[in-house]
């Protein structure tokens, strides 16, 4: 036999315990009050209604003792109606001379066999003569059968006097004094648990850009005091995007008067190879701006409403065709989601315009997951990424030339910027190899 240590055996509790608060809570409650119960009904059990039942079957069989040897002194008809009239009056017993005939062979006993075992011993310490009896046959008395010269000498004694009936009372006030007390700390619990989903929840919003207005802090002390500072976080982070936003508007702003005063000059320069490259030059930067602005504003704003998938892939792909290049479209119809529109056609545009740079045919894909997220795909045709250069290609400002021929127009933010409104959403992005020969971009969002 293959001995377990006490660290495998641990990890194997661990890894069926229950995973959430809400299922270790209950079962702290529920199984320290069941072992409770089990050890003080074993207990009562064992040192109480099995005492009080030896006692009261001692009892009865000494009343039936008296009965068999005050009738055996004098085995008449007469004296067995004195001793029968005298039992049913002072000991409830029924007394009866059954003549000719023998104890039975069969024995039924109880389920349980206590009550059988307690008073068997008792009347085999009391009686001499040959005994049998029943306690399953009658639901409320105990049939007891002795051997007499006589005949059986049938006795009928109420089943209180030979076992402690009332035990299930005390189990069962118990049960219910159990399942009361638990439905309340159960109650409570679940109020508490409540509150730290709440949290996790107004978190989780605040993850993919979701405003939670009606958050409020409440619960326990430690509860309320990390809500709080969620809260003083949350603030935190959005004064920094703010500023953020801020800063780099003013500074697209501030940019934009010197490159239109450059450009109105070239508009009055004499045409030639150098002025067409200062134009080319001043488009660049103007467009670099624009990401810039682009990558800072994110998602801000934008509130999340119903969404069809499907229709927003055909207005990128009508986008897109017009920059020459072939466009498919393979979405499940209808394919519906609460996004942000703006936000996730920007991520999707930045993605067709990055494969529409490299390569000749692009397929738009969208499906709902077996798990009840999306997956949005958009491939090419071009020369790829290498797998060790995917991870750096996400990072902002990237260039991957050698890879690519990547940012010929640009700062190297499309795939950042789809990359941080796929994670505005909850979701994320990876890229890979595709079935076109050329690089797949998949976005998976949450259902």
């Amino acid at each position: 036999m293959r001995w377990v240590g006490p660290r495998v055996l641990g990890r194997f509790v661990k890894r069926r315990l229950p995973t959430s608060l809400w299922g270790r809570s209950l079962l702290i409650i529920i199984l320290p009050v069941f072992l409770m119960q089990v050890v003080v009904t074993w207990i009562f059990f064992d040192a109480h209604w099995r005492t009080v039942t030896a006692r009261l079957s001692d009892g009865l069989a000494g009343d039936i003792a008296w009965v068999v040897a005050s009738y055996e002194d004098e085995p008449t008809p007469q004296n067995l109606a004195v001793i029968a009239a005298r039992a049913e009056r002072n000991m409830q017993l029924s007394v009866a001379l059954q003549p000719g005939r023998d104890l039975p062979d069969e024995l039924d006993r109880g389920l349980f066999g206590v009550v059988d075992r307690t008073l068997e011993a008792a009347l085999a310490n009391r009686l001499d003569d040959p005994f049998w009896f029943n306690t399953t046959r009658y639901p409320a008395y105990v049939d007891v059968q002795v051997g007499t010269p006589q005949g059986v000498l049938k006795i009928i004694a109420p089943r209180e006097r030979a076992v402690a009936t009332q035990a299930h009372i005390f189990v069962l006030w118990l049960a219910v004094a159990t399942v009361l007390l638990m439905s309340v700390a159960i109650l409570f619990i679940r109020n508490q648990v409540r509150a730290i989903e709440h949290l996790a929840e107004a978190a989780e919003d605040f993850g993919r850009g979701i405003d939670s207005p009606s958050f409020k802090p409440y619960g326990a002390r430690e509860v309320r005091s990390a809500a709080r500072a969620f809260l003083d976080m949350r603030g935190r982070i959005q004064r920094h995007i703010d500023q953020r936003t801020a800063l780099l508007a003013s500074v697209s702003h501030d940019l934009r008067t010197p490159l239109t005063r450059l450009k109105l000059e070239l508009a009055l320069a004499e045409p030639g190879k150098r002025a067409d490259a200062m134009r080319r030059d001043l488009d660049e930067m103007e467009h670099m701006i624009d990401e810039y602005l682009a990558f800072a504003r994110g998602e801000a704003g934008e509130q999340t409403q119903g969404v069809d998938l499907a229709a927003l892939l055909d207005e990128v792909a009508e986008d897109t065709r017009r920059l020459g290049v072939e466009v498919e479209v393979a979405a499940e119809r209808p394919l519906s989601a609460e996004l942000r529109p703006l936000g996730i056609k920007r991520a999707l545009m930045n993605l067709a315009g990055n494969a529409a740079d490299h390569g000749a045919a692009i397929r738009l894909g969208a499906r709902r997951l077996a798990s009840g997220g999306l997956e949005v795909t958009v491939e090419d045709d071009g020369p790829g990424i290498p797998e060790h250069q995917r991870a750096e290609a996400l990072q902002p400002f990237s260039r991957l030339d050698e890879a690519r021929n990547q940012n010929r127009k640009g700062a190297g933010l499309g795939l950042a910027i789809a990359r941080d409104v796929a994670r505005g959403h909850g979701g994320d992005i990876e890229l890979d190899q595709s079935d076109l020969g050329g690089l797949k971009a998949t976005i998976r969002l949450p259902g």
